[in-house]
């Protein structure tokens, strides 16, 4: 916490702490993969340079450098004796005046490293998973500045994560304010039709860095990638459709409201790249070692 190793349980901060009341803090989330040179993060410097730019969108000036943050986040991977672990930096305004504006309250640093499995669970990997289009969209470009990934905007994600759970489904997806497919309630998403993989264009969501990295993957295997508005009717017939993230990596969807989705098992395209993406972070394939950092 701001440049210091701190205890778990002791790792506090004061109640009124401005990010936790009006909800102005950015984050990343990042792995660390076990490998057979030991720990590896995966693209560090992209995430930290997001991290950056998100804060520089809303006007947060954090108090270190963006090398200083990469060998703090190291670091803390490697004080904690850890080889495989979700990765949580976060900038946040802390304690000072009250209100909306916070004037000169300090900008203030942590990273959390902990044990986390597969987010959407081991079986939606291998079978893939339900999800349900939501009652909730996506802000409007310019509401939600959809660059920066910011804590506040994820109560829109919690609602619509709530509500598919509540219906039955694993997952939710959520459109954009003109009614296209948007992004999941913390993922990216992709759909293939006739062989070729298509994916939202950076307008309403976040700019996914498994994304990014899937799709240079994909093209680099020869497989057709665009980046396209669709609509919910074109996911429902799509042939194959999964999600990426850090936390879902790469998830194959099977159903969407109640619609089978080709063949409602993980389809050829869809098992291709979770398998080289998995051979990607775990360092099996140098094609793509600079995406590694090892600790």
């Amino acid at each position: 916490m701001d440049g210091e190793f701190v205890e778990w349980e002791k790792a506090n901060i004061h109640i009124l702490t401005h990010s936790l009341h009006y909800g102005l803090g950015v984050f990343e989330g990042i792995r660390c993969y076990a490998t057979e040179k030991g720990p590896a993060i995966f693209r560090l410097k992209e995430h930290v340079e997001r991290l950056f730019s998100s804060a520089h969108i809303f006007l947060m000036k954090i108090p270190f450098t963006e090398k200083e943050i990469m060998e703090a986040i190291i670091k803390t991977v490697a004080v904690n004796k850890i080889k495989e672990c979700y990765i949580r930096p976060l900038v946040y305004i802390g304690y000072g005046a009250m209100g909306l504006y916070p004037k000169d309250n300090p900008v203030k640093v942590s990273i959390a490293v902990w044990p986390w499995g597969t987010y959407l669970g081991e079986e939606g990997i291998t079978k893939g998973i339900r999800i349900k289009v939501s009652s909730f969209i996506r802000g409007h470009v310019n509401s939600n500045l959809s660059r920066g990934k910011v804590c506040g905007y994820y109560v829109n994600s919690q609602l619509a994560k709530k509500e598919a759970i509540s219906c039955g489904y694993d997952e939710a997806l959520l459109l954009d304010t003109e009614g296209y497919v948007s992004e999941g309630s913390g993922e990216n998403v992709f759909i293939v039709r006739n062989g070729a993989l298509k994916t939202t264009p950076l307008t309403s969501i976040l700019e996914g860095i498994t994304r990014d990295s899937i799709m240079e993957i994909a093209r680099n295997e020869g497989i057709a990638t665009v980046e396209e508005r669709f609509t919910r009717d074109e996911l429902y017939i799509a042939e194959e459709a999964f999600f990426t993230g850090t936390a879902a990596e790469v998830t194959p969807i099977r159903e969407v409201d109640g619609r089978t989705i080709g063949e409602g098992k993980p389809g050829k395209v869809t098992k291709k790249l979770q398998s080289l993406f998995f051979d990607v972070v775990k360092g099996r394939n140098r094609q793509y070692e600079s995406w590694l950092t090892y600790v």
